[in-house]
Formats: structure tokens, sequence, C-alpha cells
């Protein structure tokens, strides 16, 4: 089998919030704790660099934020060997948003971008499932620590 495009993870969630508040949970680290990574050194924004930990693995990531559009969009690279992530944020009719995250960029052969890419987006598929139960029901669902608890063999 032979790739003839590069894999981009993708998910998208409609999260019945209005597009400043969506946008917040994620720039915000004392927000986005409630649903995905346990600290973040800093908000994000254009041209910084912030470290985000999660502790029940005990591993951490450099986010370098290469452009913030208000509201609207979030440029970052993130990873070893990084990779882009950008985050779109549609006003939505109702005081709605929908958030879109796309992940590129990934290194390796065709089979170890497709694996990269197959994680990606299950994983920021959680991180959007997250935030919609916090957002929406002010609900911590544990699911970025749940999906690889202690004890269970990587596969």
């Amino acid at each position: 089998m032979e790739i003839r495009e590069n894999p981009t993870a993708e998910a998208g969630m409609l999260i019945r919030r209005p597009v400043a508040e969506v946008f917040e949970a994620i720039v915000d680290p004392a927000i986005t704790t409630k649903f995905w990574f346990t600290h973040g050194s800093g908000r994000l924004d254009s041209g910084r660099q912030i470290r985000w930990e999660w502790h029940m693995y005990d591993v951490s990531a450099t986010v370098d934020v290469s452009e913030i559009v208000k509201d609207k969009k979030i440029v970052m690279q993130w990873s070893e060997p990084p990779t882009t992530v950008v985050w779109t944020f549609t006003e939505m009719p109702g005081s709605a948003t929908f958030i879109e995250v796309r992940n590129f960029g990934f290194a390796g052969n065709g089979d170890e971008q497709v694996k990269e890419a197959i994680g990606s987006t299950g994983g920021f598929t959680l991180v959007l499932a997250g935030a919609k139960a916090w957002l929406e029901q002010g609900l911590t669902l544990g699911l970025i620590g749940d999906r690889h608890p202690k004890g269970m063999p990587a596969s």
C-alpha cells in the first residue's frame, strides 16, 4: 500500500456555549485542566512557548504558539518531532460553537505517520468530548486519564 497524502488527524465537536467561552477554555490552563492536561505553565498567546503536563502519565509537552486569532483560530507546534495543530472556532446559531482540530506533519515512514494520525485523532476526540461535558454540564469526566490506566498493557 502506498500513501499518496500525508495523514492528518481531524476531530470536531459542537459545543453549546458561546465562541468566546469555548476559545477561552483552550487558551486558559485554569479551564483546560478540567478536561485535558493537569498543569499548564501559562495562557496560549502568539509567540509564546508553554509547557503542558499530564501528571498521571508523568509526561509533558512543549507548545510553541505561532498564531492566535481571538475566538477564531489557534496555530501551534508541539510534540517531538514537532507537528502542527490548528484549532478553528466557528460561531453557530443559538450561542453554540463548532470547534475543529487538525494535527499534521507527522514524521517517519508511512506506517508510522498513519499510526500517529490515528492516535492523535482519538486523543483530540476525547479532548473535545471532555470540553463539551465541562462547558455544557460542568462535568469532569476524566477521559484523558482513563484512556491509558495503570496496569493495562501498552498496545
